[in-house]
């Protein structure tokens, strides 16, 4: 018998498999494909709202956790992940530059904002105003590490490439069973395909559209991640990543010439030099309208379990989130009350009423 089955392969499901993996437990992962998002994903992390200049949630706890992991992940694969590059905000006033420096002096910001001006002239970017430093920042290769992880469990013999069917899973007091499969556990981790799971379809999900776009611009020369409007995230040799537009509406995998469009003005708003776009993705990511997590037990079976929700910022979450369920599983650590299923009241109630 299995310890778990584990459904989804984007970050949550390698995060949650890893996890699992290092503790010695067996598993088993089943995945088709039909999320895209970990695939397309800029995959930045970046521990400030720069919106706002705060604080992302546990920034500081997911970070130490992050750089332990994907270095793990890169000895294990024998790839490189893990790119930690400055994260430059481009400064438009110098409103802005004031409200940044006070931000930087707060206790809970002061690791992240740099409290130097960044002065230095990058070509083909006009920044009279310069730029803020943000530090701990940069991006992990989510596209390779899908890939490789996916990889890596075919050889393990850990994976099947299938669409799972919710209708043939029997939960039992101890185990569950799924076609000729057995386990003590099982672990949805289905990004927004989560909306067909009869188990927690009740859920929150609002799944956000993001499209971005994959550029060659040689005269460019970035070495540090740009955010303005949009971001770019240099992507080795004379290609970079920009993005990414947010849609709450339309809920499909396929790009469109509108995002594309609002993405190129942004891009010639911030750059002045020419660009060739080499691929335009689109994706669904997985959000939730509290901004935190979807994590937990079902209300009604001990053994069926949910990680979701991980947003826009998967790369920081997921690690972190896989851990903490995890914990709750084996050894009945209670889950943070900001990421618990059991917040949405709704939910948990509709498997209660008469």
């Amino acid at each position: 018998m299995l310890d778990y089955i584990i459904v989804g392969s984007g970050l949550a499901g390698i995060a949650f498999s890893e996890v699992a993996l290092q503790q010695g437990k067996s598993i088993l992962v089943l995945n088709n494909d039909s999320q895209n998002s970990t695939k397309i994903a800029g995959g930045l992390y970046n521990p400030v709202i720069l919106k706002r200049f705060s604080e992302v949630w546990q920034a500081g706890k997911q970070l130490d956790l992050l750089y332990e992991f994907y270095a793990s992940l890169e000895s294990k694969l024998n790839v490189k992940l893990d790119y930690n590059l400055p994260l430059l905000r481009k400064f438009h006033s110098v409103e802005e530059q004031n409200n940044w420096f006070t931000a930087s002096d707060k206790p809970n910001l002061s690791r992240f904002l740099s409290t130097k001006l960044i002065t230095i002239k990058y070509n083909s970017i006009v920044s009279p105003y310069n730029f803020g430093e943000v530090l701990d920042s940069g991006y992990v290769d989510t596209a390779l590490l899908q890939e490789a992880y996916q990889d890596y469990l075919i050889s393990m013999k850990l994976f099947r490439n299938e669409t799972f069917d919710h209708s043939l899973l029997e939960v039992q007091k101890d185990f569950i069973i799924y076609k000729d499969l057995k386990a003590k556990n099982i672990v949805f981790s289905e990004g927004f395909g989560m909306l067909s799971n009869p188990f927690f379809s009740m859920l929150p999900l609002d799944g956000t559209k993001g499209e971005l776009l994959l550029i060659k611009a040689p005269n460019l020369n970035l070495d540090v991640i740009v955010k303005s409007s949009i971001f770019i995230i240099p992507a080795g040799g004379d290609l970079y990543k920009v993005g990414a537009t947010y849609n709450w509406e339309d809920k499909t995998n396929i790009p469109t010439e509108a995002a594309k469009q609002e993405l190129v003005s942004e891009l010639k708003e911030l750059i002045d030099c020419d660009f060739e776009i080499i691929e335009h993705y689109a994706g669904v990511r997985p959000t939730v309208k509290d901004r935190r997590p979807l994590v937990g037990t079902h209300p009604l079976y001990n053994n069926v379990h949910v990680l979701n929700g991980l947003g826009t910022r998967g790369v920081m979450l997921a690690p972190a989130m896989a851990k903490s369920l995890f914990n709750h599983i084996e050894n009945n650590i209670p889950l943070d009350k900001n990421i618990d299923i059991r917040r949405i009241k709704n939910f948990v109630s509709s498997f209660y009423q008469s």
